[in-house]
């Protein structure tokens, strides 16, 4: 467990580094003590505990340590008010905890309870992909727990209002609690189903920290690095599973080119056509190359294989000139079958204006105005104002551009989109 040890010393006041154990630190409370709301919510009063005593009293030598031993006594003094005796006692007797990681020096838990494949923390998306939960509770209450994505953040990311994220997120854990759910993997005849629920769940954060949907920063590194990590882990678990790799190699052919999303100077945004090929990282892509190599030749094809497949062609192009559009307009087709949606619809409009013109693909955008899935995103009009642009339409361009900067709600985005308006007036 040397990593996790690794990933768990804090020797500077990051915060973002904090909010990375707190998955770890509510698998440990779920695993020892089940009630998985009322450890939940232990686990954010210890947050709040933090932050009002680390800057005056100074950081622990543990953070995670210190958090799961506050959160264990927050959670214990919640069940002595709420459980009966004779609960009380069964899980005392049950599960009697170990002294505390401050006090013994350890780990809590030790290294005989860890989760599968060394980390509670992949449990734990099991467990929030329980059976008992509708899909959409199932992301939520994943993307809350194990992601670490606030409920506005969550509200964002499905398009609904936050006070309904919140009920959401409340009916699932209630759900959690009277389905009885236990801290451990589901058994094999239901891992398959909740399998592709917990890569929702990754790709949804990794989407979240590798362009965030509101804020002044446009990547968050702590969201990107985490589903990563777990998809990792993932893998492990089931080696031969082909969408695991196809989402694993997805996320790295993705995050390759990172380095070069920012402008060095200014932090302004830079599209992929335009990016420093130079900087992307090569490491990453030869893993994800030969990652969705191997994937696409498993069966059923599913649709991370295929997107894995259009980053493989975009990264392996010496030159944005390069770039196999022909290639990516045909895979794009095959992802619209397997998982259609207007952003992939969207997508397969940009490929196709790069194969057969801005008219074709501006198309293909028009067809998707009423769409009311796309009505409070920004990308639908930055998509028409790019091909109104490369069609020679500067004052179209220029409006559309300015109507996506307005529905942006990422700062460097609105920046970005704004900056291209002004290029052309």
């Amino acid at each position: 467990m040397a990593a996790g040890r690794d990933r768990e010393a804090v020797t500077d006041p990051d915060w973002t580094q904090v909010r990375r154990l707190a998955p770890e630190v509510l698998g440990a409370l779920v695993r020892r003590y089940g009630h998985f709301d009322a450890c939940e919510d232990a686990v954010q009063e210890a947050l709040l505990a933090a932050a009002r005593q680390w800057p005056g009293d100074g950081w622990p030598g543990s953070p995670k340590a210190w958090l799961t031993t506050v959160a264990a006594r927050r959670l214990a003094d919640e069940l002595r008010r709420d459980e009966a005796r004779r609960r009380r006692e069964e899980l005392d007797q049950a599960r009697a905890p170990r002294r505390p990681a401050e006090e013994s020096g350890s780990e809590p838990g030790g290294p005989d309870a860890l989760g599968p494949v060394g980390d509670d923390t992949l449990t734990l998306l099991f467990l929030c992909c329980h059976p008992a939960l509708t899909p959409a509770s199932q992301v939520a209450l994943t993307l809350r727990a194990v992601g670490g994505l606030t409920t506005a953040e969550i509200a964002r990311a499905f398009l609904v209002p936050e006070a309904t994220m919140t009920q959401r997120i409340v009916r699932a854990k209630d759900r959690i609690r009277a389905a009885g759910a236990t801290f451990r993997l589901p058994p094999a005849d239901e891992q398959g189903a909740r399998l592709r629920v917990v890569l929702h769940v990754l790709y949804l954060v990794f989407n979240e920290g590798y362009t965030a949907t509101a804020g002044a920063d446009l990547v968050r590194d702590e969201l990107t690095a985490e589903a990563i990590r777990l998809a990792r882990l993932l893998l492990r678990l089931v080696p031969d599973d082909g969408e695991v790799a196809g989402l694993l190699a997805l996320m790295l052919l993705t995050e390759a080119r990172r380095p070069a999303r920012l402008d060095g100077e200014l932090g302004a945004l830079v599209t992929l056509s335009e990016q420093d090929r130079s900087r992307w990282d090569a490491d990453a892509i030869a893993e994800g190359v030969a990652l969705v190599t191997g994937a696409l030749g498993s069966k059923p094809l599913g649709p991370y294989q295929v997107q894995a497949a259009i980053a493989a062609v975009h990264d392996e192009a010496p030159t944005a000139a390069d770039t196999d559009w022909p290639q990516i307009l045909a895979l794009y087709r095959v992802l619209e079958t397997l998982d259609p949606s207007p952003v992939v619809t969207l997508n397969k409009a940009v490929a196709l204006a790069m194969v057969d013109g801005p008219a074709a693909g501006l198309a293909v955008v028009e067809a998707l105005a009423g769409d009311r899935r796309l009505a409070r995103s920004h990308h639908l009009d930055s998509v028409r104002g790019h091909l109104l642009e490369v069609g020679g339409d500067r004052d179209g361009a220029r409006a559309a551009y300015r109507a996506a900067a307005r529905r942006a709600r990422s700062l460097p985005e609105r920046r970005h989109l704004l900056a291209r308006a002004a290029r052309l007036g």
